[in-house]
């Protein structure tokens, strides 16, 4: 097993953190989460560096990539603020879903303006009920003329209200089976009549927007569904694993970035005559902080390195989300400590890591949920 990095990912690495360097600057970011404004000019930057095409196969105008790749991508956005990753992940998992489940045709009519960057990518599953629950899930569709029309309401829906932005929606189609046999996926114009976008005010990862939905009649067309009709749970299970284990990279760049915070700050503050950092109580607790997100970080490889290998790798992914997202509240809340007054003044960057981390235990499946996954596949049965 060999986690070192290829020259050419290599290269990857360094274009993005140089570009990043450049476009997503303290200001940039502080302005984006002030005003809780989506980050239009990154995302140009992304098109025009290729890394929306990065996983897609080349006979659909992608490049190829892996899922090491994926995480290299993850890693170096979120290291500026995990919200960047959360808008281009959106895009490019559900494009993957597509792609997976959809029709020839559907591949035709969006992959090309997903990758040129003229359509965005979200999903909407949670509502006011159904969170993890999906079973709890109220929304309907139900046929109407020659295609379908949806009712209900939807939660939690991050960048939903994002410019030309097609909304991976799951709703219910058949009420009276079990939900896994009952949910469909449908592709919906965040601009269709009928589609009423309410955005939430959030504690943190502002700059993307998280909406709620309501669908109030909203008629589509029959070739908006995507697959068979009542397979959508099937949908939503086939792009979980390479969504949790790019989000567990991206938690991982965050963590190394809030630590660095308080590693220079420890390095420059003075007290009593000596840098803080040189007193053992910070010394110790930045040096078990580095080894926890590097721990994450070797979590995180091995699980992306057996999913590319094709192999078996729930465990390993739900043990990689869980360390990566845990160690990231960790570290942002021991940065507060050791910034003291510092970290929670807006001026200065570690109380967005404070805030924005509060969420990685919850989004894309909380850490209960990975524990039980975790105890299930250790032969444990956990009700």
């Amino acid at each position: 097993m060999d986690f070192e990095m290829s020259e050419e990912q290599r290269m990857l690495s360094d274009s993005i953190r140089r570009m990043m360097d450049r476009l997503a600057t303290p200001d940039y970011i502080r302005r984006l989460d002030r005003e809780a404004a989506y980050p239009y000019e990154l995302y140009e930057a992304w098109i025009e560096m290729g890394l929306l095409r990065m996983p897609f196969p080349e006979e659909h105008g992608g490049l190829g990539g892996g899922v090491l790749d994926m995480a290299i991508i993850a890693e170096e956005l979120a290291k500026k603020s995990f919200d960047f990753f959360t808008a281009y992940g959106a895009t490019v998992f559900c494009g993957l879903n597509v792609l997976r489940n959809g029709s020839a045709a559907q591949a035709e009519r969006y992959l090309p303006k997903l990758l040129d960057g003229s359509l965005r990518m979200c999903v909407s599953m949670s509502e006011p009920d159904a969170g993890s629950d999906t079973g709890a899930m109220r929304s309907t569709a139900r046929p109407h003329g020659q295609g379908w029309i949806i009712r209900g309401q939807k939660l939690w829906s991050t960048g939903a209200g994002a410019k030309n932005t097609l909304i991976n929606l799951y709703v219910k189609t058949d009420t009276a089976v079990h939900y896994r046999n009952g949910i469909s996926l449908f592709l919906v114009d965040n601009d269709t009549p009928g589609v009423e976008l309410r955005k939430l005010d959030m504690l943190g990862r502002r700059s993307v927007g998280t909406y709620e939905i309501f669908l109030n009649d909203v008629v589509v067309d029959a070739d908006r569904l995507v697959g068979d009709v009542n397979h959508g749970f099937e949908c939503m299970l086939s792009g979980l694993q390479i969504e949790r284990v790019t989000t567990a990279a991206g938690y991982c760049g965050a963590a190394q970035s809030a630590l660095d915070l308080a590693l220079d700050y420890a390095r420059e503050r003075k007290q009593f005559g000596r840098a803080i950092g040189s007193f053992q109580a910070i010394a110790h607790l930045l040096a078990d902080l580095q080894t926890e997100v590097d721990a994450s970080r070797l979590l995180m490889l091995r699980a992306a390195w057996m999913l590319g290998q094709g192999r078996e790798a729930l465990r390993e992914i739900s043990m990689a989300k869980l360390m990566a997202s845990e160690t990231y509240v960790k570290v942002a809340n021991a940065g507060m400590q050791v910034l003291g007054a510092y970290g929670y003044n807006m001026e200065f960057d570690m109380q967005r890591h404070f805030r924005d981390a509060r969420a990685a235990t919850i989004g894309a499946g909380t850490s209960q949920i990975q524990r039980n996954l975790i105890a299930g596949r250790m032969g444990l049965k956990v009700q």
